[in-house]
């Protein structure tokens, strides 16, 4: 057995259990050895029974003297187990669990966790862990506590890991050390084997930290060495598609001064930057941040309108069918007086795909379809489009320039790490004319004028309105538990809004119901949508002028204003209104400020030092990256980690490391599979 053997060789594991971890894709050893505590219950305290003090978080160990199964007055089972050490006896008692009756059995040796409580006159202990003989795994040190997904408990996943934990002692099993000797001395990190026992199972507290250092340390280093590593690969690559721009500079200058808009200086630095790129040997690495509404689209027009003059093909790629169409129809209405022929490919609709633009989904890197002459691939709004997946599609062309661009705002420190292979542009300003989001905080007192303040928009200046609910549970997908509370208040609002039409959109529909209700509203088919957070980012309704986010407590500052950008895409004034279950300080100034604050990159900084590790753009809303242990907002260990890579390559070759080359092959084959 070695870290890459399956969870299908878990002894005394069930097929259900095997399943159950697999839906985690958790699939190897070393999967499961990377599932990290969430919290710690210290139970290192061991003590005599004649010893113990009320209040106490303690273990202790005896053998089982008697057993009683008592029924109460209001119909409980209890459990009773009197224990005796060498000091005493004392009575611990379970609730409704009736097979611990065949568990622990007279004259059985057990040991109990929990905390000391007084029973009247007796001292009881309130057992939170027990186990019976050794070695200890839920008792007596310092115990690990997993977060229970998928129907498994803290205990099974403890066990588990305990097994493997128990294997690493073998020398056949191959968790060894993947850093130079002087990266871990001067960075003072713990032996790296030792930090997976102490992450698991603590000899103290301190070493615990010493532990989450080094294994932060190492999951920050293999993501930046693995972009390091692709973009020295691409710098090697050379395009068979090299673009001319002096040669073309007046028929691109002649399309920007038809346009009904003046560029702004930002959008005029990111074309510079970009063809600069495009007249290279090598191909366009490039990331590309903007608002919302801040003409990305625009530049990806005129880079694309480049290829063509360059006799090449452009593929441009987003992660939604109902987004492909929209894009479709912008390059559409872009080139209308132009001889160039745009294509679509989706899963639903193939057309044109000998086009001279072709827009589509994932259905764009299908081996079904082949294209003849790719000189620049553009991706909108892939944050989980791994390089793996990057280079798929850049396969599609003989090495393409590749252009990815996001509306959803990063801080830098974050978009340096996650994308770090790329070279980045940002478009920082807005086009003139764009109305600001004027943004309110609106207190429980002031709720019902703010829905007649909406109801007379609506009546006057036929808007449109968005209503947002919050998931109400820490998820990747949405819960029925969420689903259901949207529904209420979609039937409570029915009620308010009782001389408008309403519609409700939500997670667990199909795509072609979620696409028809996002076009029918868009067609002013219903005055107001209400919506869990599923709502398309990019999706361009300009009658959508206001916002109203229930709950919004519930959300970062990242995503309160990736959910305003639905609004404020027309001519019009546009408002956002925040709705908070809870009034209390912190929330309130939370929510001022970003009410006061319409800079998305700023809101994400500020994002960054208040949520904390690992959920700074919320699973369930975004997840950039699915980082198990370090932290985003940890400045300082990414600069360390950055300064060991620079080390380490300017000092070792990765092939004399081939434990480390083993764990990036690993760190990429998650990525590929989380893509």
């Amino acid at each position: 057995m070695d870290l890459n053997t399956s969870i299908d060789k878990l002894p005394k594991t069930s097929f259900l259990t095997i399943k159950k971890f697999k839906s985690l894709k958790i699939n190897t050893f070393f999967d499961l050895l990377n599932y990290f505590p969430f919290r710690y219950e210290n139970y290192s305290l061991i003590s005599k029974i004649k010893d113990l003090q009320e209040g106490e978080q303690v273990t202790i160990t005896g053998k089982i003297i008697d057993v009683k199964n008592q029924i109460s007055k209001k119909g409980l089972k209890i459990q009773i187990f009197r224990l005796e050490d060498d000091t005493g006896v004392i009575d611990i008692s379970f609730y409704n669990q009736p097979y611990l009756l065949n568990l622990f059995k007279i004259n059985t040796i057990a040991s109990f966790s929990g905390i000391v409580e007084r029973f009247g006159r007796k001292i009881t202990l309130n057992p939170k862990e027990f186990e019976l003989g050794e070695p200890l795994k839920h008792t007596g040190k310092i115990i690990p506590i997993y977060e229970e997904k998928k129907g498994l408990s803290s205990r099974t996943i403890r066990e588990k890991i305990f097994f493997i934990l128990s294997l690493i002692k073998n020398e056949n099993f191959n968790l060894k050390e993947i850093l130079p000797k002087k990266i871990i001395d001067y960075n003072h990190l713990l032996d790296e084997v030792l930090s997976y026992k102490e992450i698991h199972y603590p000899s103290s507290f301190a070493n615990l930290e010493k532990a989450k250092k080094r294994l932060a340390f190492d999951e920050l280093f293999l993501i930046q060495l693995s972009s390091f590593l692709v973009k020295k690969s691409w710098e090697k690559e050379t395009v068979s598609n090299k673009f001319e721009v002096k040669k073309y500079e007046s028929k691109i200058n002649d399309l920007i001064k038809t346009l009904p808009f003046e560029l702004t200086q930002s959008q005029k630095k990111v074309l510079k930057e970009i063809f600069s790129d495009l007249e290279k040997e090598k191909p366009m690495n490039r990331f590309l941040q903007g608002e919302v509404g801040s003409g990305k689209t625009v530049v990806a027009c005129l880079t694309c309108y480049l290829s063509f003059l360059n006799g090449y093909q452009s593929l441009v790629m987003a992660p939604t069918e109902i987004l492909a169409q929209q894009h479709y129809q912008s390059f559409l209405k872009f080139f209308a007086n132009k001889k160039i022929k745009i294509g679509l490919a989706t899963s639903s609709k193939k057309k044109d795909l000998d086009a001279d633009i072709i827009i589509g989904t994932h259905a764009l890197i299908s081996k079904k379809i082949t294209f003849e002459k790719v000189g620049l691939v553009i991706i909108d709004e892939q944050h989980r489009f791994g390089v793996n997946q990057r280079a798929l599609l850049k396969k599609k062309g003989k090495n393409p320039h590749l252009l990815t661009m996001t509306a959803t705002p990063i801080p830098r420190t974050v978009a340096l790490t996650l994308y770090g292979e790329l070279d980045m542009s940002v478009i920082d300003q807005m086009p003139k004319g764009r109305k600001p989001i004027k943004t309110f905080y609106v207190p429980k007192i002031k709720r019902n004028s703010c829905y007649q303040w909406i109801k007379n928009e609506i009546k006057k200046h036929k808007s449109q309105v968005f209503v947002i609910c919050p998931l109400i549970e820490e998820s990747e997908v949405e819960t029925l538990k969420s689903i259901k509370a949207a529904k209420t208040e979609f039937e409570n609002l029915k009620k308010i809004f009782s001389d408008f039409k309403l519609a409700l959109l939500h997670g667990k529909m199909k795509t072609k119901e979620k696409d028809k209700i996002m076009i029918d509203f868009k067609n002013g088919l219903f005055d107001i949508l209400v919506s869990t957070p599923v709502v398309e980012v990019g999706i361009d309704i300009p009658n959508a002028t206001i916002m109203l986010i229930e709950a919004a407590e519930r959300f970062g500052l990242a995503q309160l204003h990736q959910l305003r950008g639905r609004v404020g895409r027309g001519e019009k004034q546009s408002y956002c209104f925040l709705f908070s279950e809870k009034e209390d300080e912190k929330i309130i100034k939370k929510l001022k400020l970003f009410a006061s604050t319409l800079d998305g990159i700023k809101l994400a900084e500020e994002d960054l030092k208040i949520r904390g590790p690992g959920d700074i753009f919320g699973t369930k809303q975004h997840g950039y990256i699915d980082l198990k242990i370090a932290s985003l907002s940890d400045y300082q260990m990414i600069e360390k980690t950055k300064n060991a890579l620079d080390f380490f390559v300017k000092n070792y070759s990765l092939d004399n490391f081939l434990d480390l080359k083993l764990r990036l092959k690993y760190y990429q084959k998650g990525e590929i599979a989380k893509d």
